[in-house]
């Protein structure tokens, strides 16, 4: 991010003076520009991928290229000399022992299907936790031109190309018929007991939309921003949410597990959006396997 962009995301989340509290402006300003690094990263890259700089891990579908590794080696670099004492958990190469204290989730290059063929969602995404949860949010979509960035107890806000933030709310749908609603599938669906079928076939014929984006830190930002009303998922890990669903809490929205509890960081499974919404999604989706749709 250009320094003045950097100024107007500070000044929007007040930290561009004295803070108290974990968040101040460096520690801020660290996380932003990292994103924005990873995004230019991105970019540069886009055009001269190789079959070579594209590899798989847990499946044929979850690809992993050179660009993530190298993002999060410029991410978790920045964050490090930003705040030594902190532990960092990325998704590729960095995963500190938890001890308790200060945790960033780094998933540095979200939507990685999307970024090798050419598809625009996909981002950066960086979330900080302590013992409250979430304190401070930065997702940055390189392609769009957006970044979301949210500090708790400061409101969660949208920066858009010309650096204008504006603040953000979840959407005021109060039932299904009227939502746009997101999700997504597993790369093991068919190893894993719940592929998440199921859950959609009993969503599908009460929303006025289903969407699936392909990055779940960019489907939270959106239900964040309003444009979309509600989002669950199950079996994702800790970097594919933290920082999304930082932004939907200082949005206004709710973030649970599956059985309406608070596991969700941890336990994979997320519903998230307006209350209606949510509590309308949670009595149609669960983590447990039916059957439907799901290999044996």
């Amino acid at each position: 991010m250009t320094p003045d962009r950097t100024a107007a995301a500070l000044r929007a989340l007040g930290l561009d003076g004295s803070a108290s509290g974990l968040v101040d402006g460096a520690i801020a300003t660290a996380a932003i520009d990292a994103a924005q690094e990873a995004g230019a990263l991105q970019l540069d890259s886009l055009e001269e991928l190789t079959s070579g700089d594209v590899r798989t891990k847990s499946s044929a579908r979850d690809l992993v290229t050179r660009v993530d590794v190298e993002c999060e080696e410029r991410i978790v670099a920045r964050l490090r000399a930003a705040a030594p004492g902190f532990e960092i958990e990325a998704e590729e190469e960095t995963d500190d022992e938890r001890r308790g204290g200060p945790r960033w989730f780094v998933d540095p290059l979200d939507g990685t299907v999307n970024y090798v063929h050419g598809i625009p969602m996909f981002c950066a995404s960086i979330g900080l936790f302590d013992s409250e949860g979430p304190a401070l949010s930065v997702v940055h979509a390189a392609r769009i031109g957006e970044t979301f960035v949210a500090a708790r107890g400061r409101g969660a806000w949208c920066l858009r190309p010309d650096g204008a933030p504006s603040r953000i709310r979840v959407s005021d749908a109060a039932s299904l018929g009227e939502a746009v609603v997101a999700t997504g599938f597993p790369y093991r669906r068919g190893e894993l007991a719940n592929s998440n079928l199921g859950n959609f076939g009993r969503v599908f014929y009460d929303v006025r939309g289903v969407r699936r984006m392909g990055s779940a830190a960019l489907d939270l930002a959106y239900v964040a921003a309003g444009r979309i009303d509600g989002f669950w998922e199950l079996h994702l890990s800790p970097f594919d949410l933290a920082a999304g669903a930082g932004l939907v809490l200082e949005a206004g929205g709710v973030v649970t597990d599956l059985e309406r509890g608070d596991d969700w960081l941890r336990g994979g499974h997320i519903a998230a959006g307006p209350a209606a919404v949510v509590e309308a999604l949670l009595a149609r989706v669960h983590a447990r396997p039916d059957g439907a749709g799901d290999r044996p």
